[in-house]
């Protein structure tokens, strides 16, 4: 199975950016959509963005519209997830994740389709 691991995180002001990156190994080949969730203290998990391997479309949170971009590089099978006008309310643990068979789309916005997670890395946005 791959094991994902997520950096980038940490401590920001309101206005600010963090790129966060997610990087798999082991059995990899067989990934098919790459997403990234938040969960902030409290709150239940929260989708972010996803992107489908095998042609590089992209699927956002209407939060997340405008302001995060994500993107993968092939060679390294690393997946990351650019923020940029980051507000208070971004503040979170972020992990990624990955389905490793075809879905239909509407399974990548949710959390209980994903059959691998990483650890997850901090962000804290403050005012």
């Amino acid at each position: 199975q791959p094991q994902l691991v997520e950096s980038g995180g940490g401590v920001v002001q309101t206005g600010g950016s963090l790129k966060l990156s997610c990087s798999a190994s082991g059995r990899t080949f067989s990934t098919y959509v790459t997403g990234w969730f938040r969960q902030a203290p409290g709150k239940e998990r929260q989708f972010v963005a996803a992107i489908r391997w095998r042609d590089g479309t992209t699927y956002y949170a209407d939060s997340a519209k405008g302001r995060f971009t994500i993107s993968k590089d092939n060679a390294r099978n690393t997946v990351y997830l650019q923020m940029n006008s980051l507000k208070p309310e971004d503040t979170a643990v972020y992990s990624c994740a990955t389905i490793s068979r075809e879905r239909p789309q509407y399974s990548y916005y949710i959390g209980a389709y994903y059959n691998y997670w990483g650890q997850g890395t901090q962000v804290t946005v403050s005012s």
